[in-house]
C-alpha cells in the first residue's frame, strides 16, 4: 500500500515538473510572438505585467534560449519517472532520430520571426515549429527513460532479468509428490541463459490444507 502511494506522489511530481515545462513553453511563445498574440486577441494585462517584473528582475527574456532552455530541463526531470513498457520495440536509432529532429525543431527556429512575411504567419510557422520540436524531444525522453530502466534492447520480455535459479534435486518420502517441470536461467558469470529441467517436490501435501469444523447447538 505504502509502494503505491509512493508510487502515486512520484507520479504527480513528474506531471507538475512536465506542467512546469510547458508553461515555460507558452511563455516563450507568448513573450516573442506577443504581436500575433495582439492581433488575436489573446493579451491579458495581469499577465504583460508579471511577465514584464520578470523581465526587469530576472531578464529571463534578454534571450529567445533561456525560457527555451529552462522548458527542456523540466522536460527531462519529468521523463525521469516513465515506466517501462515491456512490448515496446525501442531503439537508440530511434531516440537519436527524434533527439535530433526535435533538437532543430525546438531550438533552431529563432529565424522564422524574421521572415518577411506578416507577423501572424512568422508567429504562426514558429509556433508551429517549437511544438512539433517539443513533442519530439518528449519522444525521445521518454523513450530513454524506458530503455535505460527495463534493459529493453537486450531483453524485451526480460525474461533473463527476472531469472532466478530453482530447485532440481529429487526429493522424496513417503507422500511425496514429484512432478517434472522446466524453467529458463541466466547465469550470473554473463554467460547465455537457457532452459533447464527442474523438479516440483511437494514432500506434504496434505499439510496445505485445512479441515473447518462446525458444531451447531442442538
Amino acid at each position: 500500500m505504502a509502494q503505491e502511494d509512493d508510487l502515486r506522489a512520484l507520479g504527480k511530481i513528474m506531471d507538475f515538473m512536465r506542467g512546469i515545462s510547458v508553461l515555460f513553453l507558452l511563455i516563450n511563445c507568448y513573450w516573442f510572438c506577443y504581436s500575433a498574440f495582439t492581433s488575436w486577441h489573446f493579451t491579458l494585462a495581469i499577465i504583460d505585467r508579471i511577465l514584464l517584473n520578470f523581465q526587469r528582475t530576472t531578464g529571463l527574456f534578454s534571450s529567445i534560449l533561456w525560457t527555451k532552455l529552462f522548458c527542456v530541463v523540466f522536460l527531462g526531470l519529468s521523463c525521469l519517472g516513465t515506466k517501462g513498457v515491456k512490448e515496446e520495440k525501442i531503439t537508440w536509432g530511434m531516440i537519436y532520430s527524434a533527439l535530433a529532429v526535435g533538437f532543430v525543431l525546438f531550438f533552431l527556429n529563432w529565424w522564422l520571426l524574421v521572415l518577411p512575411i506578416s507577423a501572424v504567419g512568422a508567429a504562426s510557422l514558429y509556433i508551429f515549429s517549437l511544438s512539433l520540436g517539443y513533442i519530439c524531444l518528449l519522444m525521445a525522453g521518454v523513450w530513454m527513460s524506458r530503455l535505460l530502466k527495463n534493459n529493453l534492447m537486450d531483453d524485451v520480455f526480460n525474461m533473463e532479468n527476472e531469472s532466478f535459479m530453482q530447485e532440481t534435486r529429487l526429493m522424496q518420502n513417503e507422500y511425496s509428490v514429484n512432478l517434472p517441470t522446466r524453467f529458463y536461467y541466466k547465469k550470473r558469470n554473463g554467460t547465455k541463459g537457457g532452459s533447464t529441467s527442474s523438479i516440483l517436490s511437494v514432500l506434504r501435501w496434505f499439510s496445505a490444507h485445512r479441515v473447518r469444523v462446525s458444531l451447531m447447538p442442538l
